[in-house]
């Protein structure tokens, strides 16, 4: 679009793409991935894991139903940058109150736009997520000074991000009706709708900063605690599987997603590694081991857990498996532990924005703790 201020996006490896200045201006730096989901960008932006991460939209038009005030999934854009080919001119769109333009700028966010997002998302898919930077404004620098800046940043290996995004101090989301259970939920970055859809099965969910003890855990007698997606190396997330292997030691039913799988597996003994450009988007194929069902899920990861589909392996607290696999990639997407009230999933089943696959995970969730509930009762 002409008019606009010229930008560059600067790749660790020395690739450069030339296009326009699209929300705010100036510099930012993060790693690099790109996002396959053709909707649901106001979700994408405010989700906590997407935390210094510069997010590449395949889909080629985006904006078109701008930018709306229900639909953030936290209290703010999370992204470092954005990077799209065609943004809309004028959104159509009855719960629109601005320009989706309109909404990066307000808070900041450097994006480009004019790019060739397949040219761009074809070459990460065949190097590897990496630091790159936005830049935007008159007077860029030469690009060998925005590589060297790009350089000098932070990888995302190694980062410790889930206190960056975690709320500061408790909240409650209160149960939708008669309050069946009461949930402690580890903010590692958690998305707005998760609480909802437990609340609307009539679950009172309790959210807690990452930095939380397990005494501050079992202060709300809680009848099971969830551990949320968020950003970062979960190698580095030494307090949260701490807290893991407390709630597993005390028998505590478990549900985690995303970040929070990642954490139940190092809690169970496995390890962590980094995916070459990671799982994003809204159309990403899960296999579960024992039914073979296929779910189409959400997902925002860039970590996995070690492990071989439907692998069954033994931990401290007894005997778990490796319950759901990508048939892309073969990596693990979710956990089971056989002797212990605790489950978790890679992918994003409050799907916001998404596919409703695998909604039932919640009511599984509401199902343990009611099993747990009626044993515990019985001794």
């Amino acid at each position: 679009m002409s008019g606009r201020s010229p930008a560059k996006l600067v790749l660790e490896d020395g690739r450069v793409f030339v296009g326009s200045a699209y929300g705010g201006l100036g510099e930012s730096l993060g790693e690099v991935v790109f996002s396959t989901g053709m909707t649901g960008y106001q979700e994408t932006l405010t989700d906590p894991s997407y935390h210094r991460q510069i997010v590449v939209q395949t889909a080629p038009q985006i904006g078109n139903t701008g930018w709306n005030d229900e639909d953030d999934e936290s209290g703010r854009i999370w992204v470092a940058g954005y990077v799209v080919r065609d943004p809309s001119r004028s959104p159509s769109n009855w719960r629109s109150r601005r320009t989706l333009a309109e909404e990066l700028a307000s808070q900041g966010v450097v994006g480009i736009a004019d790019v060739d997002t397949r040219t761009l998302t074809r070459h990460i898919r065949e190097r590897g997520a990496m630091r790159a930077g936005v830049f935007s404004g008159a007077g860029l620098a030469p690009d060998d000074e925005l590589l060297a800046r790009v350089r000098a940043a932070a990888p995302m290996t190694g980062a410790d991000l889930a206190g960056d995004v975690s709320t500061a101090a408790p909240y409650v989301v209160p149960a939708v009706g008669e309050r069946r259970f009461t949930v402690a939920a580890v903010d590692l970055g958690i998305k707005s709708n998760t609480p909802r859809m437990l609340a609307r099965l009539g679950v009172e969910v309790h959210v807690l900063p990452v930095s939380s003890s397990f005494e501050d855990v079992l202060a709300i007698e809680p009848d099971g605690m969830f551990l949320s997606n968020g950003p970062g190396d979960p190698a580095t997330a030494d307090h949260p599987v701490a807290l893991t292997r407390a709630a597993l030691e005390r028998e505590l039913p478990l549900f985690g997603i995303c970040f929070g799988n990642q954490i139940l597996g190092r809690a169970l003994g496995l390890g962590t590694y980094k995916l070459p450009y990671g799982h994003r988007g809204i159309n990403i194929p899960v296999v579960d081991a024992v039914t073979g069902r296929v779910a189409i899920t959400a997902q925002n990861h860039g970590f996995a857990v070690a492990g071989e589909p439907g692998a069954r392996f033994d931990t401290d607290f007894g005997a778990a498996m490796v319950s759901h696999h990508c048939p892309n990639d073969g990596s693990v997407e979710g956990l089971r532990c056989v002797d212990a009230p605790a489950f978790s999933v890679q992918y994003h089943p409050e799907a916001a924005a998404g596919p409703h696959d695998a909604a039932g995970l919640f009511d599984d969730f509401v199902d343990l703790m009611s099993t747990r509930s009626v044993s515990v009762s019985r001794r």
